[in-house]
């Protein structure tokens, strides 16, 4: 796999954040005139504004990077081994935090990786109703970016003996607030999509456990933000969490996500 060099990993990036605009463009488009909820297959949402979305990126990335394959979420062929053998694609989550879309809450996001060797090493995140983006390409070069290009650098903070945790507004389970019980975190705070990790990446937040399941569009972008902010993230057993997983439907297993510094606490073993 041939390796993209540092002045075109930033202007990659450059292009996904203008791709990741215009798709938000698209989703408060279709916020502002009003849209259908349908039920895929495992019950989850989707909406006009997830599909309007996905074709705006699609086309975008055909046009920026053509050689690179793409798994997004709305299109995915899961019998597609393509993009895997290649061992570079993007990962596109085209709306993330559906349900948060559809209760009228703007913590949506609009989510693009770039996965090499089954690590994510580009990842833009676009929070429209938030007026927030965050972009990253390699470690050290994380940003915040505001509607007229200015960067802010983002930096995962050494976690406090008061430490904030982030954690997910629609899916938060007993075992993420046992967990949180176990750490003694001072704060807690909820969020849908994937700004969690933004938190984190940014100061903002400290740790961000997940339990349940996620799919890899969700985690990549912000797992790719996360590192180059000089935070990690692994499973729930210690172990590297890796992406194209086609076998498993590009399923996860739960996480730990956190910010500078060595790991939180593993999560203590569940009782039978």
């Amino acid at each position: 796999m041939d390796t993209i060099a540092p002045r075109d990993r930033a202007g990659l990036a450059g292009e996904l954040v203008a791709i990741a605009r215009r798709a938000g463009r698209e989703i408060e488009a279709v916020r502002a005139a009003g849209f259908a909820v349908e039920a895929k297959a495992d019950a989850s949402p989707v909406t006009e504004a997830d599909r309007r979305a996905e074709a705006v990126i699609l086309e975008g990335l055909t046009n920026a990077a053509p050689g690179i394959a793409v798994i997004a979420e709305e299109s995915v062929d899961y019998e597609d081994s393509d993009a895997i053998a290649a061992g570079r694609f993007f990962l596109v989550d085209p709306l993330d935090g559906t349900r948060e879309f559809v209760a009228g809450r703007g913590e949506f996001t609009v989510n693009i990786a770039l996965v090499e060797a089954g690590r994510p090493s580009m990842g833009v995140i676009l929070a429209p109703a938030a007026r927030r983006l965050f972009v990253a390409w390699g470690p050290g070069e994380a940003f915040e970016e505001d509607e007229a290009g200015a960067r802010k650098a983002l930096r995962a903070r050494a976690r406090p003996a008061a430490a904030v945790a982030v954690a997910s507004r629609s899916h938060r389970d007993a075992a993420t607030d046992a967990y949180l019980k176990q750490l003694g975190v001072a704060e807690t705070r909820t969020s849908g999509s994937s700004l969690k990790f933004c938190l984190v990446a940014g100061g903002e937040a400290d740790i961000y456990p997940r339990f349940g399941p996620t799919s890899e569009w969700d985690t990549a972008a912000g797992h790719a933000i996360l590192l180059a902010a000089g935070g990690g993230m692994t499973r729930l057993d210690g172990g590297p969490f890796a992406y194209g997983k086609r076998e498993a439907r590009y399923l996860n297993p739960g996480f730990l996500a956190w910010g500078k510094g060595e790991p939180p606490p593993l999560p203590a073993p569940r009782r039978a």
